[in-house]
């Protein structure tokens, strides 16, 4: 990140390096190079969508920890992650929400009028995928709505819809 974003605010790096070594982006680098496919699970073991990613991050660093410490060097390491680990900087950087429309939302809300914005949400009946949906609120004013596994994921896509919609749109 240093080489390529010399010119980057403090705060600016040090919320991008946040979001790359993020457990999600860890684990979209390991579903890229295919490592679920190394890793033995009992078949006893139930793991969810946030067990999933949270075991492939884990696989991943755990990887380039091997080979770092292996060779006390990065030479194995960025022959092969340099170009997708500038692939997904830039990715974030065009976001303008650095993929947390929550926090980028309350922030547009704070600012504008001096409020937060209130979410309600509801479990939706049946096991779908999308199991919980939410609404942002402020002012008496549906912004967006959106739905999630979780109630934090629910409450993000409705965040993203606002923010895209009100803020960006």
């Amino acid at each position: 990140l240093l080489e390529t974003y010399p010119e980057a605010l403090v705060g600016e790096f040090a919320a991008l390096r946040s979001m790359m070594v993020s457990d999600r982006t860890l684990a979209e680098f390991a579903d890229r190079y295919g490592f679920e496919r190394y890793l033995l699970v009992s078949n006893s073991t139930s793991i969810d969508r946030a067990g999933r990613i949270s075991r492939l991050a884990d696989a991943f660093e755990a990887v380039l920890g091997a080979l770092y410490l292996s060779t006390q060097t990065m030479v194995l390491v960025r022959s092969w992650l340099d170009e997708p680990l500038r692939e997904k900087a830039a990715e974030i950087r065009r976001d303008p929400a650095r993929q947390n429309y929550k926090d980028a939302l309350q922030e547009w809300t704070q600012a504008t009028y001096k409020k937060l914005p209130q979410y309600l949400v509801k479990e939706l009946n049946g096991l779908d995928q999308e199991r919980f949906c939410a609404e942002v609120w402020l002012n008496e004013q549906k912004l967006g709505v959106g739905t999630g596994r979780s109630k934090k994921a629910a409450e993000q896509a409705a965040a993203k819809s606002a923010f895209l919609e009100v803020v960006k749109g």
